[in-house]
């Protein structure tokens, strides 16, 4: 399936809405049922008889309740909730979201509080529990979480919810503390095409490597080869250092994505509409577009030179990881588009890698050294 469109601005109607609902939600449980059918039968029952005993058992459950309610108020006023996600989220990988709850009330502590993260106005599956939050401090938390797809991602903010004193009820509060969350392409094992004939001496070389000119010193990385270690800095700084030269070859790579689907899913998928048959091209895309990611990390950390080309974007050559976080971003965000908008032209003196959504035919694609049908 297709990512999800950046989030727009919460309607009118959403905002009218949000207005107009309770400040607090409230849910029996299995004792407070109990305990309300109890005093609904006691009250019959001592109205009908007069019975002082049964008054006195009547005002003892009722106070029972109310007792219940102050507490539960009590202990989810004064929480601050703020959530932290890892600098990095990969679709169809799990990941640790971590929650904060700040106790901002003087001298009372918060008991038995629950906290669940909101998208898109609805709760997720999964829930953070805290014991107990003493008053000025601040408990943190995390749960697990997997998004099966990429995209922009926003959280709307929480559900506070406390089953405090009695578990009789459960009552819950939402606080709006919207954000965001970029899920990047899924990550998936891949084979680098081999580089095309190249010959030596074409230009001025971008790639590090054994052969060359000096170019500089760093620290030594698991797989560097160990010939290259240069003693006296190493001496000197206490940390194995290596030479790096320039390389004769030049190592760049275009990886073009073709993200086009026919006119028809497009505006289906622009509609909100549910894709039935045309559901295996629009997930042929996704794969299309978690292949070149995939490409992408490989490369650079290979130590080529990557640029990313699809219909509607493109990201110059570059090398290291602060590229290789803006090419998944771009990818991430990647909207699918008619075929009528073009694929730019790949620089021939690239390797060009072109990564197509399984059979479907589209024109406007640029001549390629390698041809992936995912």
């Amino acid at each position: 399936m297709p990512a999800p469109a950046p989030p727009a601005p919460p309607s009118r109607w959403r905002r009218l809405v949000r207005r107009m609902r309770p400040p607090r939600r409230l849910s029996f449980t299995r004792e407070g049922r109990w305990v309300t059918f109890l005093s609904l039968a006691i009250g019959v029952a001592a109205i009908n008889t007069g019975n002082n005993l049964l008054y006195l058992i009547l005002a003892w459950l009722l106070s029972f309740i109310i007792a219940s309610g102050v507490l539960s108020e009590v202990t989810m006023r004064g929480l601050g909730v703020t959530r932290r996600a890892p600098p990095q989220v990969f679709a169809g990988q799990p990941f640790l979201m971590e929650i904060s709850v700040e106790n901002q009330k003087a001298g009372l502590a918060s008991f038995s509080i629950e906290i669940e993260d909101l998208l898109d106005g609805r709760p997720l599956d999964k829930k953070c529990y805290f014991l107990k939050i003493p008053p000025g401090r601040t408990q943190r938390t995390s749960y697990r979480h997997t998004f099966a797809r990429r995209g922009l991602y926003r959280f709307d903010g929480f559900r506070v919810a406390t089953r405090f004193p009695f578990t009789l009820f459960r009552k819950s509060k939402d606080v709006d503390t919207a954000s965001e969350v970029l899920v990047y392409p899924r990550i998936v094992s891949v084979t680098r095409p081999p580089p095309r004939p190249r010959a030596r001496g074409a230009g001025p070389s971008q790639r590090i490597g054994r052969r060359g000119e000096f170019f500089g010193l760093r620290e030594w990385k698991q797989g560097d080869d160990r010939r290259g270690i240069h003693w006296r800095s190493t001496a000197r700084t206490g940390r194995l250092m290596v030479r790096e030269h320039e390389d004769e070859l030049e190592r760049q790579v275009t990886i073009a994505v073709d993200n086009a689907l026919p006119a028809r899913v497009v505006r289906a998928i622009a509609a909100g509409e549910r894709l039935r048959e045309d559901a295996p091209l629009a997930d042929a895309v996704e794969r299309t577009i978690s292949t070149a990611a995939s490409l992408a990390t490989a490369y650079l950390e290979a130590g080529w030179a990557v640029a990313l080309s699809a219909r509607g974007t493109r990201v110059p050559l570059a090398t290291g990881r602060a590229h290789l976080s803006r090419i998944l971003r771009e990818l991430a965000i990647l909207p699918v588009v008619a075929d009528d908008v073009t694929l730019a032209e790949i620089d021939p003196r690239h390797d060009r890698i072109l990564c197509v959504p399984g059979d479907v035919t589209a024109g406007g694609r640029p001549p390629a050294d390698h041809v992936l049908h995912c």
